[in-house]
């Protein structure tokens, strides 16, 4: 996913990956103007683009039962300068 910088900050490109063996949905959900979510299925790896302020939130279980496990803050999942260049 590609956020479009409104913002003077700049985006950075996070990583996670869903170590669990349940299914888990991703939520970016504290940014004005911007919504992210996705399904993370166990052991995939989904790449993003979002300001350095965004924070991650992690639901698992079943859809309709599902818990808030973990909110992370992006910036800790930023993937480093050297990936980013390389990707470039």
């Amino acid at each position: 996913m590609k956020l479009v910088a409104l913002h003077s900050v700049a985006p950075i490109c996070c990583s996670y990956i869903n170590l669990t063996s349940q299914i888990q949905v991703v939520r970016i959900t504290n940014l004005p103007n911007a919504f992210f979510e996705r399904t993370v299925f166990p052991g995939q790896r989904i790449v993003f683009e979002t300001l350095p302020t965004a924070q991650l939130e992690i639901h698992t279980g079943m859809m309709a039962s599902a818990i808030l496990s973990d909110c992370i803050p992006c910036r800790q999942l930023q993937l480093s300068d050297v990936m980013n260049n390389q990707a470039a």
